[in-house]
């Protein structure tokens, strides 16, 4: 695994969460806060986790020991969430963009929200932070087309190298 690979999966999570930011920008906030059926019962819960989890780990990333969970005190408007979210996307890349690639294979000591210690590689918890928001995002498609929003361009990872 090579810096630059993490690199543009920073920079894939950021187009793709972006994109999806477009999504939710033309959604009523009915919509936006309606009972719907999946892991989180709202699109605002979902992409609230999304937000709260990259939040946490740029807090991990950078050494704080108790992290502050977002999804238990944010209590935004939708674009309050957005902006935040692509905040939060844009620091993870900056971070990552900004990481010394010698220390991909070092371990990183953490503790997850239920205080249980843990330790791995820079390079695992980057491909996690991306492949989680990628998860969710995922969640978000099924659940916007529950409520009837079928205005969706593919975030996959093959569209983001093609369309590079």
């Amino acid at each position: 695994m090579t810096k630059e690979y993490f690199k543009e999966l920073a920079d894939y999570n950021l187009w793709a969460n972006n994109i999806a930011c477009g999504w939710l920008e033309q959604l009523s906030d009915e919509y936006w806060r309606q009972h719907v059926v999946s892991s989180f019962n709202s699109i605002r819960e979902t992409v609230l986790h999304i937000i709260s989890a990259e939040n946490a780990w740029l807090q991990r990333f950078h050494k704080k020991e108790k992290v502050d969970w977002l999804q238990a005190t944010f209590n935004g408007t939708k674009d309050e969430h957005l902006a935040l979210w692509r905040k939060t996307s844009t620091a993870l890349k900056e971070f990552i963009d900004a990481f010394d690639e010698a220390k991909l294979n070092e371990p990183l000591a953490f503790k997850r929200l239920n205080g249980e210690a843990y330790s791995m590689p820079w390079y695992q918890l980057f491909a996690h932070a991306v492949n989680h928001a990628s998860y969710h995002r995922g969640q978000l498609v099924t659940m916007l087309r529950q409520v009837g929003f079928s205005d969706l361009q593919a975030t996959d990872l093959m569209i983001y190298y093609q369309n590079r």
